[in-house]
């Protein structure tokens, strides 16, 4: 079976699709003797900020980490409190999203979370949906590794039911299984805080993706600071295993 080509990208294009994980928020508040919660309230402005940045910066795709699967092992009051955020966020944007052409996707296992959350989310996915500006991608409640289990058994029950014949499983086909499928190909991964781990998330799809970690904490990530993450992508040459 021959190889998918990897995907190209004119060396003058800015990223189409940049996916943030947003670290430090407990760092940051504890830097200034506050309370973690005072770190994602911090957080979430940044979340404006870099949506809003986005947008002006011509990013067709934005991604967000905002929680992962394996956040539920925080304190219970923290998580109580991140999903208090979550909602305020949907309630306070909203109306930003619809008014900017802002298409909001969730990806992630958002679906077990609180029947009231879940509820907000499918009422601002399908508010959002015919909205033809750039898109805003939360993955809530994810991991990349559960998203691949989960496209891998949809593959092998379509196999099972005779319809897909196990041999025509290439590259493009398993990525029509995964949750990003419509979504244009990652090309920029950020990290803050310093950290260089890509802590279970897009790892399929960050195959050909360009990494870039920088030290600022996430209430601190500003226009200025994903400006200067494009203008570091632009000066790499991408050459997808070529020469």
């Amino acid at each position: 079976m021959a190889a998918k080509p990897a995907p190209e990208l004119p060396a003058s294009s800015g990223p189409r699709h940049v996916a943030i994980i947003m670290d430090g928020n407990g760092r940051w508040a504890k830097a200034r003797f506050l309370p973690r919660i005072a770190g994602h309230r911090q957080g979430v402005e940044a979340v404006r900020r870099v949506s809003r940045a986005a947008r002006t910066l011509g990013i067709e795709v934005l991604t967000l980490y905002a929680f992962s699967s394996e956040n539920w092992r925080r304190p219970q009051a923290e998580v109580s409190d991140l999903m208090g955020l979550l909602r305020h966020f949907l309630a306070s944007e909203l109306d930003e999203l619809v008014r900017e052409g802002v298409r909001l996707r969730v990806i992630g296992a958002w679906r077990h979370l609180s029947p009231d959350l879940v509820a907000m989310i499918d009422a601002a996915i399908a508010r959002t949906a015919a909205n033809p500006g750039p898109t805003l991608v939360i993955a809530l409640n994810y991991g990349a590794q559960a998203e691949i289990l989960t496209a891998a058994r949809r593959l092998a029950e379509q196999a099972r039911d005779g319809l897909l014949d196990p041999a025509d499983i290439d590259e493009t086909r398993f990525e029509s299984a995964l949750e990003t499928a419509d979504l244009p190909p990652l090309d920029l991964l950020i990290r803050t805080s310093g950290e260089q781990r890509l802590s279970n998330f897009l790892l399929w799809q960050a195959a050909y993706a360009e990494l870039l970690f920088v030290d600022t904490l996430w209430p601190d990530f500003d226009e200025k600071t994903l400006a200067a993450a494009l203008a570091q992508f632009a000066q790499r040459q991408r050459r997808f295993g070529g020469l």
